[in-house]
């Protein structure tokens, strides 16, 4: 039975609507843009809706540079006469004045066509060829698709199509083009660079999506449950071009407002498809449990050569939805084009918030300062757009090749590399007595594959699981972002969550750069999670800060997460070919967490907590193997024995 829940489909369309027009009337954007509604020709005949803002006051003698997104999730308002409330990634680039852009992509409201998750890139010649040349005919793209099995024309294409049809249709523009986008639109920007037409000369992929597999829907291979009510928004084709979001009637109306109770009540979750029995996107996550073709093509990663225009990758600390995205599209384009214009910027927010001025800036209980969106908006996004589009595009922004904001010390921090060159490696070893140690370098490989008799052990019970907040209302829809920083005394006090943490410093200590957890594990089970958060304990006489939101809290003692992943411990070797725990045998789960800059200051401590269950965030593991976790039956679920011997290791990159 479907049944419609409004409020989630506001909060989907809102992920990307803080970089979208607002159908509100704005006085500056209507006095000063005219509007154009097109339908923009693909190579292959698909038309895409498209709308241009102009600048009144463009002519001859002043024309504009473009600034585009492409998004899923619609350009409305549509009508030549609606305009949007704000244009632009903000409101200092609205008022500088761009040609700006908006296009429905591919099969989603007025665009026609059939929508694709996560489009493939066409990585053949005869396509790339043509895509380069810009006249691609619709028989040479089939042709060259059929060779690959891609089965149409890639983002790249479409983005390329369409600045070819702006430059020759869009009078007064100066021949140059910007491109931004956040999450999903994040995705379309990285996707676009590939193969890129000549006039794009600045993109900023923005908390961009980068591959299903590891970002939003899982996080390595591990299920992320809380997902689970967005499957309408990815997973139903529109019939016809249409203004209305055609999947509202898709929605689960769970009748409660206990997110956790009703995860929980939902069951193994084979009991989702009685929603979800024609759902595409929801019937190929659940046929495809392994990274096998069918993910690793959509993954952008891989297709980020040959880059030649400048490349400002933007991403939030606190990011619950796409973290792994913005570091690993910045790092793979540093990795495979040298001397391309490459940067990084990565600041105290949750998805998508550096495009919205919040005053003082919070996420969960910590307040990291004022208008720093404003900041980063006024002093490295508009810079960055203005060199490039409107300036000599040299490369002499200004701009760092990494702009940072040290989450511990609350304040920005520019680098000329990341990770940093002067980083050391430092050691923490998880003692059995809840000790957390630590040393200089990597652990020695022979002492790290030695096995250990000392352990920390805890009784796993998936029909119990440890939530991943305190927040009971929120878990009906898209991951609340408070918990990438939310206090977790309430985990850390649980017996099946095992903590480690060190005496209290005796000075600051920064830790800047790729972290990586080397386990020395066991269970009783054949199959287990293993999720390894990274915390800065505060001392016990901290003081509140006057804009706490949660006035039942003290900060003294807060246990602020700082950063955290999960590891689906069939895939500790492959991703493509699980296997399960032999029982009783100590086994190496090795995996990263993303990146981090922050500062543990004198007095504080540093903790790592270790647990198997982090529900509804990720599904539940069976902890016994079965070949498809989607499919297991309720019989499936069993309680284990964990341990965690005492040789286990967390190697962090710390700063000078």
């Amino acid at each position: 039975m479907r049944f419609r829940l409004l409020t989630l489909l506001v909060g989907l369309l809102s992920l990307t609507a803080l970089a979208q027009p607002n159908p509100v009337v704005n006085t500056f954007v209507k006095d000063n843009y005219q509007k154009y509604e097109h339908q923009i020709p693909m190579r292959d005949g698909t038309k895409l809706f498209t709308i241009v803002y102009v600048p009144k006051d463009a002519s001859e003698t002043n024309k504009y540079p473009f600034l585009m997104q492409r998004t899923c999730y619609s350009i409305a308002p549509y009508g030549p006469d609606q305009y949007a409330n704000r244009l632009g990634p903000s409101p200092t680039l609205e008022q500088d004045k761009y040609i700006f852009v908006y296009q429905d992509v591919r099969g989603r409201y007025m665009s026609e066509g059939t929508w694709t998750n996560m489009t493939p890139n066409l990585p053949d010649p005869p396509a790339t060829a043509a895509r380069k040349k810009g006249k691609a005919s619709a028989a040479a793209v089939s042709t060259a698709a059929a060779s690959t099995g891609a089965g149409s024309p890639d983002e790249s294409s479409d983005t390329y199509d369409t600045i070819e049809w702006l430059l020759k249709n869009v009078k007064f523009n100066n021949g140059r083009v910007g491109q931004w986008g956040i999450s999903y639109p994040g995705f379309y920007t990285a996707a676009a660079l590939p193969d890129a037409h000549p006039a794009l000369k600045a993109s900023s992929p923005q908390a961009p999506v980068s591959d299903f597999f590891f970002d939003d829907f899982h996080h390595n291979g591990a299920f992320i449950q809380a997902y689970l009510f967005t499957y309408p928004v990815f997973g139903v084709q529109h019939p016809k071009p249409t203004t209305t979001a055609w999947f509202a009637s898709e929605m689960i109306n769970t009748g409660s407002k206990d997110g956790f109770q009703w995860q929980y009540d939902l069951g193994p979750l084979k009991n989702a498809n009685k929603y979800y029995s024609d759902n595409f996107f929801w019937q190929e996550t659940i046929n495809h449990p392994n990274y096998d073709e069918f993910w690793q093509k959509r993954s952008i990663l891989p297709h980020l050569k040959n880059v030649k225009h400048a490349v400002m990758t933007v991403g939030g600390w606190f990011d619950a939805e796409d973290l792994y995205g913005p570091l690993n599209v910045y790092k793979t384009l540093e990795k495979n084009n040298a001397g391309t214009y490459n940067t990084l910027v990565m600041g105290p927010f949750g998805h998508g918030r550096w495009s919205r001025e919040t005053g003082h800036t919070l996420h969960s209980n910590i307040y990291f300062g004022d208008s720093i969106a404003t900041f980063y908006q006024r002093n490295i996004e508009a810079r960055f757009f203005n060199h490039f589009l409107k300036g000599p595009g040299d490369g002499k922004t200004g701009l760092p090749e990494a702009y940072l904001f040290d989450t511990g010390r609350k304040e920005w921090k520019t680098f000329d590399k990341w990770p940093a060159a002067n980083a050391r490696t430092l050691t923490f070893r998880l003692a059995g007595d809840g000790r957390l140690s630590r040393s200089e370098g990597t652990s020695d490989p022979s002492t790290a594959n030695s096995g250990s008799a000392a352990f920390s052990e805890f009784i796993s019970d998936p029909m119990k699981p440890v939530p991943y907040t305190e927040d009971i209302t929120t878990t009906l829809g898209f991951t609340p972002f408070n918990y990438m920083s939310e206090d977790q005394r309430f985990a850390g006090r649980r017996p099946d969550v095992l903590t480690f943490q060190t005496e209290p410093l005796t000075e600051d200590l920064t830790l800047g750069g790729e972290i990586m957890a080397k386990l020395k594990v066991s269970t009783t089970g054949t199959d287990a999670d293993w999720v390894v958060k990274l915390i800065d304990v505060y001392p016990p006489d901290e003081p509140n800060h006057p804009y706490l939101p949660n006035k039942n809290i003290t900060l003294g003692n807060y246990q602020q997460m700082v950063r955290s992943e999960v590891m689906r411990g069939r895939f500790r070797n492959s991703f493509e070919k699980p296997e399960p725990f032999t029982p009783g045998q100590v086994t190496d789960v090795n995996f990263r967490l993303q990146d981090v800059l922050h500062t543990f200051k004198k007095g504080h401590r540093v903790m790592i907590q270790v647990q198997s269950t982090w529900f509804p965030l990720i599904d539940r593991n069976p902890q016994k193997y079965v070949d498809n976790i989607y499919k297991a039956d309720a019989a499936d679920f069993q309680k284990a024995t964990h341990r965690v011997y005492d040789n286990s290791l967390v190697e962090v990159q710390v700063l000078p």
